[in-house]
């Protein structure tokens, strides 16, 4: 592990009751003693680990704020390592001073991530746990707490180091087979190889299939509210979103621009956009909002439709519908409390929902139908999911590796070509956990990191 022993702020910088400054390294303990004076004499490198000093910080002479020095002793702390945190006034400026009178006694800045990073070359987690940490950092939703939770608790790496026994296993059984053909081993059981890498395939099929649903519920999906002039998009924005976002009127056109807001909808964060009704128009500043209206459709990942039930169907609705065909849509049939002109059956083989959103119903049916269209139905947020681009590139050269494997030992080629099949399925799963990742991977990693963790 590295010689040097790091520090940096570990709290948001901003006024608050605590700013932890957090030391880690071989000397972490004596350059805290040369910074900290405890009340009752004792020094921190000769008091037991996990104990806490009350005291003060200095820098020199100068006395900086009273504080509190809890000890860590390796292994047995965050990054493995020797870890001393002191925790004073949350000011800006007194932590500053601070984690500066701790570089001066000898600490240099910890690099974005470098906490973390330690604390995965000193075994206390893999890779796969550290990526979830800023996942629990930066989580914006109920929803991506959840999973970055369910990941750093050790979710996604039970499944992988289950996977990982079974690739192993059958190239320990390949290896030996090919390597000592002299010793009365026999002949690989092809009946158990084909079950076991089969049962592999299947986990890596199901961890993709589910990461597309599992981003959604991390990072939200982008919606788009689209309809003509005065059907309920803007009640419906205001349903969702609990509060009044979008001015609601009789006369058709009200909405101009586009109205933006993030909402929760069961489990899946929507990042909506409320649009100007989408007609023909005269009115300058209306056709502005109309084409600002279609480039939102053109780029939304959902779309909410919405339909007014006591009016006829036209062609303006025809030709929006087909413009959305090629999009994940729901149908909304809003105004249902007024009585259903419109024919039922228009948006055959689409998701429909019936709705008043100034009653508020619906909202129940809508929730299901959008988890259904965003494919998040079957997954709970405490669902082990992979979490980043990289985990599912990895899993996805993994999950072909193996059906190679299988196509090949079912075509009765040598046995040894069937374990290079294997080997580099190990080899992408290792670089996935970190167990033979890079150097360059790892800096990938971490570089993203807040200085701190």
């Amino acid at each position: 592990m590295a010689e040097r022993t790091i520090a940096a702020i570990a709290t948001s910088l901003g006024e608050g009751s605590v700013g932890i400054i957090r030391i880690s390294g071989t000397e972490a303990f004596d350059i805290a003693d040369k910074v900290f004076l405890s009340v009752s004499g004792k020094k921190i490198s000769d008091i037991s680990g996990y104990c806490a000093l009350f005291g003060e910080v200095r820098n020199g002479e100068k006395r900086i704020d009273e504080a509190v020095a809890l000890k860590f002793v390796a292994p047995k702390s965050y990054t493995g390592e020797n870890v001393v945190e002191l925790s004073v006034h949350g000011g800006t400026l007194l932590v500053k001073e601070v984690l500066r009178a701790v570089l001066t006694a000898g600490a240099v800045l910890a690099q974005p991530g470098e906490f973390t990073k330690r604390a995965f070359l000193n075994g206390k987690m893999d890779l796969v746990k550290a990526e979830s940490v800023m996942g629990l950092i930066k989580a914006s939703n109920t929803s991506e707490l959840r999973i970055s939770q369910s990941v750093h608790g050790g979710g996604v790496s039970k499944q992988l180091n289950a996977i990982e026994e079974k690739l192993v296993s059958a190239a320990a059984s390949i290896a030996a087979y090919c390597d000592y053909p002299e010793e009365d081993i026999g002949q690989i059981n092809e009946e158990t190889f084909i079950r076991e890498l089969s049962c592999v395939a299947l986990s890596f099929e199901k961890m993709l299939s589910e990461y597309d649903a599992g981003k959604v519920l991390r990072e939200g999906i982008e919606t788009v509210i689209i309809g003509r002039p005065n059907v309920g998009k803007s009640t419906l924005m205001n349903l969702l979103s609990g509060q009044t976002k979008s001015i609601v009127t009789d006369v058709a056109g009200t909405t101009r621009d586009v109205i933006e807001e993030t909402v929760m909808l069961g489990e899946v964060p929507l990042h909506l956009a409320d649009t100007a009704g989408i007609r023909e128009s005269n009115d300058e500043v209306e056709s502005v909002g109309v084409s600002l209206a279609r480039q939102r459709l053109e780029s939304a990942q959902l779309v909410l439709a919405v339909f007014c039930a006591n009016d006829k169907l036209t062609d303006e609705d025809i030709k929006l519908l087909e413009e959305c065909k090629d999009k994940p849509l729901i149908v909304i049939i809003n105004k249902c409390d007024l009585g259903e002109e419109i024919i039922g059956d228009f948006a055959k083989g689409t998701e429909i929902v019936r709705m008043s959103a100034k009653l508020g119903q619906g909202i129940d049916a809508l929730k299901d139908a959008v988890a259904r269209v965003t494919a998040t139905e079957n997954l709970s947020p405490d669902s082990a999911v992979l979490i980043s681009e990289r985990q599912r590139d990895l899993a996805n050269r993994a999950m072909l590796c193996v059906n190679e494997a299988l196509n090949c030992i079912k075509s009765g080629v040598t046995p040894d070509a069937v374990g290079v099949c294997v080997d580099e399925a190990l080899a992408c799963l290792y670089e996935m956990t970190g167990k033979r990742a890079t150097e360059t991977v790892t800096e990938e990693i971490f570089r993203k990191f807040c200085v701190g963790k």
